[in-house]
């Protein structure tokens, strides 16, 4: 059985989209992984790369081109100053010269090397082939970003993990197994996730890397919130985060992000103040996303405002002792989630439309908060199966192609909606329900393939031609 780890599903990246800007850019990363194995890297003397597809429709929307250069110069997205991107870009467009991997010069001219074709490849809608030239032989190569950052090739397709194949001590692939599992061994998710996670990494690496990925939301959501301007892209998208995050903080002083959240647990908590900052902290993170900056894949960058915006809400206004041990639960419960939608259905806008990245984030984050309110693994489930059951069908139709119109306020929308399917699931009992998750997993999966191909990441339907603005 295919494992999938928390980290899989919690990936730290940069934006704007995980499968058109991440996936592409690790598509570059391991073809100069293939060809060193394969001895031609130093042998390679012209490069060209066809993006097919969603991938192409989208493409200058998502910075798919910008990502493919980074990824061919050797800068990897988890490191990279997010501040020198532009710089290294220009860098390439100026000399029309590829610094490849930062070992060899190669003549590159992005206007004429990145070929945009509007056709689909048969395998998935987010197809991109590298070619090149070694030895007057063309060495092609074609990969496919499945969404959330995973990247395959067809003949490797019968599973995308990256661990090595292991007995695990629970092996999970659907709710109900999960569900068993807490059952048997009476314990909670969050245990059940931190055993199989405990084969992969040490308990001290496990703590380490989830320690990171939190510090990267928290600054994420703090630049987001101290950031003015207009969003990149042509559409002239404010930035709103900064000015509700003006009106809700108050006179006072901070000097970190650690020190910010602890000063937000200070001030007024009113309803309307509570929904303001759920929105404010999902809109932050999606401003940052927008902007080529530096966000964690939870399970996709469309919609990485989601998750932190919850955990934060629980941690400044739910519950002020909150800890990092309440942060390690809810993102191993929230990752175990997400990776049950991905071996059921898909987490691939170009896949599945928005249901595959707002539906999932918003029900990892509802069953990893209701852990946190006390609630039963039963009542995680259904709690991730409320949030589903209120995103099915949402199609994904970005204005020109851009993650910012609607993409931005469904992060503020699907975080108000996971909180909501919380608080529902808690007074729940599941001896009552009608549809576990496993049946709205299938449903979803069901309406993708159903879901006419226009609404899926292509900016060729619904609100993307509302407007008028070129696509690419």
């Amino acid at each position: 059985m295919e494992f999938i780890s928390v980290f899989d599903m919690l990936k730290i990246g940069v934006g704007p989209s995980s499968s058109h800007t991440l996936g592409p850019w690790r598509a570059a990363e391991n073809w100069i992984t293939e060809l060193k194995a394969a001895n031609l890297f130093d042998a390679i003397t012209s490069i060209q790369v066809d993006l097919y597809g969603s991938l192409s429709l989208t493409g200058k929307g998502h910075a798919t081109d910008l990502a493919v250069l980074l990824g061919l110069y050797g800068a990897d997205p988890e490191t990279i100053p997010t501040e020198s991107i532009q710089t290294i870009v220009n860098t390439i467009k100026e000399h029309n010269i590829l610094s490849f991997n930062q070992e060899k010069d190669i003549p590159f001219t992005p206007k004429t090397d990145i070929i945009f074709n509007s056709t689909f490849l048969p395998f998935h809608p987010n197809g991109i082939t590298f070619s090149a030239i070694a030895d007057h032989k063309v060495y092609e190569s074609t990969f496919y970003s499945i969404g959330g950052g995973f990247v395959v090739k067809e003949e490797e397709s019968h599973s995308d993990s990256d661990h090595p194949i292991r007995i695990f001590p629970f092996p999970i692939n659907k709710a109900t197994d999960l569900v068993a599992f807490c059952d048997q061994e009476q314990k909670k998710i969050s245990q059940i996730v931190q055993m199989n996670e405990e084969l992969l990494r040490s308990p001290e690496e496990i703590e380490s890397e989830l320690h990171r990925v939190w510090n990267t939301m928290l600054e994420c959501m703090y630049t987001g919130c101290h950031t003015t301007g207009i969003l990149p892209g042509g559409l002239n998208v404010k930035r709103r985060a900064f000015d509700i995050h003006e009106k809700l903080k108050g006179e006072l002083p901070y000097d970190s992000p650690q020190d910010w959240l602890q000063k937000i647990r200070k001030t007024e908590v009113k309803f309307r103040q509570i929904f303001k900052w759920v929105s404010c902290f999902a809109l932050a993170v999606n401003e940052v996303n927008a902007s080529l900056g530096r966000v964690v894949t939870a399970p996709t960058n469309g919609s990485a405002g989601v998750i932190p915006a919850v955990l934060m809400y629980y941690m400044v206004i739910e519950n002020h002792n909150a800890d990092f041990k309440h942060i390690k639960r809810f993102l191993l419960v929230a990752g175990e989630i997400g990776s049950i939608f991905k071996k059921g259905a898909t987490i691939s806008a170009a896949m599945g439309g928005c249901q595959a990245e707002i539906g999932v984030s918003s029900a990892m984050a509802a069953g990893a908060l209701t852990e946190l309110y006390g609630g039963s693994p039963e009542q995680v489930m259904i709690a991730a199966e409320i949030a589903m059951e209120h995103h099915l069908g949402m199609t994904c139709d970005p204005i020109g192609g851009l993650v910012q119109v609607p993409c931005i306020e469904r992060n503020s929308m699907g975080a108000i909606k996971a909180i909501n399917a919380a608080e529902l699931a808690m007074e729940t009992n599941p001896e009552d329900v009608k549809v576990p998750l496993d049946k709205v997993i299938s449903t979803m999966w069901e309406t993708a393939k159903d879901m006419n191909s226009k609404y899926k990441e292509t900016s060729e339907g619904g609100l993307a031609v509302g407007v008028n603005l070129a696509d690419c």
